[in-house]
């Protein structure tokens, strides 16, 4: 047995120190640093297993044989989105999220659809009695979704060598353990090493692992933060257990772009993929509402659009309520206080609440120009036009500048019958001939966005 020894890691980083720290010297975190016990043999399973297969050589840049990276379906469109086409082989995907939000459940899906791919679906929380309830729910289509519950990394990786998979599924991360270091599972040092035990495996049998990952109350997912650097694709996936509506969106990919996303409803029978979520974002009302705006968004590659709600009322206490659901609140206090330099609006004495529709949550910043739109049809309570659509992004000057990608903006809104988006006026030489059917109206300033909408701002 080796020298057991005493060491400090830090929670978000991992840190190794050999004392404990009320400051992390590399990532800057207070009060991170937990103490775990570790020991380390000269020999173990884990090295018996790995290290005999053969040694890669350093090579010169010429001689490297590119080889074409091949994809694979798995049958899931919206995550083949995520991905960037498709699962490549020998690559190590990180999904997170809250509890309950469905993480399970989608990688269970992806392991039971009839891709022709070989899954070994590894599960340290759930036994295999409750995953079968589960698939059967979910519907199995695929004869080579193996099930195997387990918790330590030595027979895991015993296993992946006897049944050879394509893909394997690690739910989840935080309650796999290896022999080789005496902490619990969850600890830093436990969850770093066994992700970079399945990364090795990986890149040497070229077989793409999925691993599970909880997520903190502060939103980050649980663990060193080493843990997203080790892998390929750092997946979010992200919703409100209040609405039925999920969103899965890329953070990191070496494969492919990021900040794509994917939409899914969870319904009795499992994730549902939405291929077209204008349709669920925008309402259909009986008649005209005030405070209600409607914005062309883009996510990634995808455009869409989405209903933007807002209220403004008399404040009843000194200090005026500001609250922003699915946006940020710092940006919408900004937004408010142009309205107010530049509009002469008095929104000190107004409260002032922010919702999108479907429990999205926007950080694109086109999708100023709605904002301000349903804060205005609020505050007049007078009701936009239902043809009407918005892209733009507003400085603190009041000048309205073009929204990333506005032609796709445009393409979108006239796609679902819009006749009308109003933009800002720099995109008036740039512009291609819009399509037909949808009028551009091009405004400057801040200060013109009511008169346009309700021929006074007043």
């Amino acid at each position: 047995m080796a020298k057991i020894k005493k060491a400090y890691f830090c929670k978000e980083c991992g840190f190794e120190a050999p004392k404990w720290l009320g400051h992390c010297p590399s990532c800057g975190a207070w009060n991170s640093f937990t103490e775990e016990v570790i020991a380390r043999e000269n020999a173990s399973p884990v090295t018996a297993l790995t290290g005999n297969r053969p040694r890669s050589k350093p090579q010169r840049v010429r001689e490297i044989e590119q080889s074409e990276q091949r994809r694979f379906d798995l049958s899931c469109t919206e995550v083949n989105r995520v991905l960037g086409g498709g699962l490549i082989r020998g690559s190590m995907i990180l999904l997170g999220g809250e509890p309950g939000i469905g993480k399970s459940t989608l990688s269970l899906q992806i392991a039971l659809r009839a891709n022709g791919l070989k899954t070994l679906y590894v599960s340290g929380e759930e036994s295999p009695q409750q995953i079968k309830m589960r698939a059967e729910r979910l519907g199995v289509g695929n004869d080579e979704c193996y099930i195997y519950s387990e918790t330590n990394m030595e027979n895991i990786l015993r296993q992946i060598d006897e049944q050879a998979p394509d893909l394997v599924v690690i739910d989840s991360i935080q309650t796999i353990y290896t022999d080789t270091i005496d902490s619990s599972p969850g600890s830093v040092s436990q969850i770093r090493e066994c992700a970079a035990l399945l990364q090795k495996y990986a890149k040497q049998t070229d077989t793409s692992v999925v691993v599970i990952g909880h997520i903190t109350k502060d939103g980050v997912i649980a663990g060193p933060k080493i843990l997203e650097h080790i892998v390929d694709v750092v997946l979010q996936f992200e919703g409100d257990n209040n609405n039925a509506y999920r969103l899965l969106r890329s953070i990191k990919n070496r494969f492919g772009a990021t900040f794509e996303i994917g939409v899914f409803e969870m319904r009795a029978e499992g994730l549902v993929e939405v291929n077209n979520p204008s349709e669920i974002l925008l309402s259909h009302y009986d008649e005209p509402l005030s405070g209600i705006a409607v914005g062309a968004a883009v996510d990634g590659a995808r455009s869409y659009l989405i209903e933007t709600q807002a209220l403004v009322s008399t404040a009843a206490y000194g200090t005026p309520q500001r609250s922003a659901t699915g946006f940020d609140s710092r940006r919408l206090n900004m937004l408010l206080a142009v309205l107010e330099k530049r509009a002469g609006l008095k929104m000190y004495q107004k409260d002032v609440f922010l919702n999108f529709a479907g429990g999205f949550r926007i950080s694109d910043t086109g999708l100023d120009l709605s904002v301000v739109a349903a804060v205005l049809s609020s505050y007049f309570d007078r009701p936009v036009g239902e043809d009407t659509c918005f892209a733009g992004e507003i400085g603190l000057s009041g000048e309205i500048r073009p929204a990333p990608r506005s032609e796709q903006r445009i393409s979108e809104a006239a796609r679902l019958g819009f006749g009308r988006i109003i933009v800002s006026g720099y995109l008036r030489k740039s512009l291609p001939k819009p399509p037909k059917g949808i009028e551009i109206v091009y405004i400057n300033k801040i200060e013109e966005l009511a008169r346009t909408l309700f021929g006074s701002g007043e």
